[in-house]
C-alpha cells in the first residue's frame, strides 16, 4: 500500500506574512508508530516556522541517527537537510553554520544520539555557542533498536526486557545549563500551547538554543520519569510478531503556569510535569539550576523557558567570521595578497 499527501489546498487556507500556508511547511508522511510523541514535535516545528513567517529555503534541518533523527523528513520538505551519522550532527551543524550564517539551523536529535554516543560533540556545541536550535526528542530508550535503555532513563525504570535501570539518568537540560548554554527550555510533546512558542523563541535566539522535549514512546514505553515497563500490553505482544505496534492515541495535555499535571503514559505509569510559573527568573543561571534540582527531588519534570541570556555572542562573532556566506566571497576577498601571506609565513618561522 502506498501513501501520499493530496496536492489540493483549500483556497481559503490562512496565510502568514509571506503568503505561505501551513501546508507549505509540510514534509513527507510519517512512518513512525501511530501516536508517537515525535510527530507532535514535527508538527510544532512546522507550525512555529509558519507562525514566524520564515521562508522554508532559509532553514537547514540537521539530524543524527534514531527515531527522532528521522523526523526532519516529516516537516519542511522545501528546506535544506542533512542526516548525519550517529552522534555526529553537532560537527555538521558547526561547519554549516560558520560557512553560511544566513540560514536558520534546526538540529533534531534523540536521548541516545545526544546523551550517549554524541555527548562529547554536544558539549562542544554548547561551549562554542553555535547559532542553532537543538531539539532532543527524549523518550529514555533506543526505539529504533527495540527499546534498550538510553542514558536518560531514570534509575529503577523497567525496560521492555524486565530489568530495572541501575544508573541515574542524565538530565540534559541541567547539563546544558551547567555547561553555559545561553537558551535552555524543556517541554512535553503533547503540550502544543507551550511547545510552539518555545521553538519560535529558540529560532529567534542569537546563539545556541536547547530544548529538551519529553516524548513518550508508544511501543516500548521507556521514558523520562517512568518506573514501569510496557506491562499493560506486554502479555498480548508476546504472542504476536516482534514488530507489531498497537495503534494508540497520542498523549496531549494543557495546564497553567505554576501548576503540576500528572500524565498517565501508555504503560499505565505516571509522570508529573510542573510548568514554571510566570515569576520564574529566566536570566539567573544559578537560580534556574536550583529550581530544576528542587523539582527533580520532588519527582517532577520542570517545563518551560528555564534560562535565557539575551546578551550572548555566538560562534560567528566570537571568531570574527565573514558576515556573508563563504561561497559568495570572491578571490580578492579570500586571498589577501602575496605581501600579507609572506608576512604571515615570516611570523611562523
Amino acid at each position: 500500500m502506498s501513501y501520499f499527501k493530496p496536492k489540493f489546498r483549500h483556497p481559503r487556507l490562512p496565510v502568514n506574512a509571506l503568503g505561505y500556508t501551513v501546508a507549505d511547511y509540510d514534509g513527507a508522511i510519517s512512518t513512525l508508530c501511530a501516536g508517537c510523541g515525535h510527530d507532535s514535535i514535527s508538527t510544532a516545528i512546522r507550525n512555529a516556522c509558519f507562525l514566524s513567517s520564515i521562508q522554508p529555503h532559509r532553514i537547514a534541518k540537521l539530524s543524527g541517527i534514531g527515531c527522532s533523527s528521522k523526523t526532519p523528513t516529516y516537516f519542511l520538505g522545501r528546506s535544506h537537510g542533512f542526516n548525519s551519522v550517529h552522534g555526529r550532527m553537532p560537527s555538521v551543524a558547526t561547519g554549516a553554520s560558520v560557512a553560511n550564517r544566513d540560514l536558520i539551523y534546526i538540529g533534531v536529535s534523540g536521548d541516545g544520539d545526544t546523551a550517549s554516543i554524541g555527548m562529547g560533540q554536544f558539549i562542544h556545541l554548547i561551549r562554542r555557542n553555535v547559532n542553532m536550535t537543538y531539539i532532543v526528542a527524549n523518550n529514555g530508550c533506543y526505539g529504533l533498536t527495540k527499546g534498550q535503555d538510553s542514558a536518560t532513563a531514570d534509575l529503577g525504570s523497567i525496560s521492555k526486557y524486565g530489568s530495572p535501570t541501575p544508573f541515574e539518568g542524565i538530565d540534559l537540560a541541567s547539563l546544558a545549563l551547567l555547561q553555559g548554554a545561553s537558551f535552555v527550555a524543556r517541554s512535553f510533546s503533547g503540550d502544543k500551547e507551550q511547545l510552539e512558542p518555545l521553538i519560535r523563541a529558540a529560532m529567534a535566539h542569537q546563539g545556541f538554543a536547547f530544548i529538551d522535549i519529553v516524548s513518550p514512546c508508544v511501543t516500548f514505553a521507556n521514558h523520562v520519569g517512568s518506573t514501569k515497563s510496557y506491562a499493560a500490553t506486554r502479555a498480548h505482544l508476546e504472542a504476536m510478531p516482534i514488530d507489531f505496534v498497537p495503534m494508540r492515541e497520542e498523549i496531549r495535555t494543557q495546564y497553567d503556569p505554576g501548576t503540576t499535571q500528572a500524565i498517565t503514559l501508555h504503560d499505565g505509569s505516571v509522570i508529573h510535569l510542573h510548568k514554571a510559573s510566570d515569576s520564574h527568573q529566566t536570566d539567573d543561571r544559578n537560580k534556574a539550576l536550583m529550581t530544576m534540582q528542587a523539582a527533580r527531588e520532588e519527582n517532577k519534570i520542570l517545563t518551560g523557558l528555564l534560562y535565557l541570556d539575551p546578551n550572548t555572542q555566538d560562534l560567528n562573532h566570537t571568531i570574527e567570521l565573514a558576515t556573508r556566506p563563504l561561497n559568495s566571497l570572491g578571490k580578492d576577498e579570500l586571498c589577501p595578497g602575496s605581501r600579507v601571506l609572506n608576512s604571515i609565513n615570516e611570523g611562523l618561522r
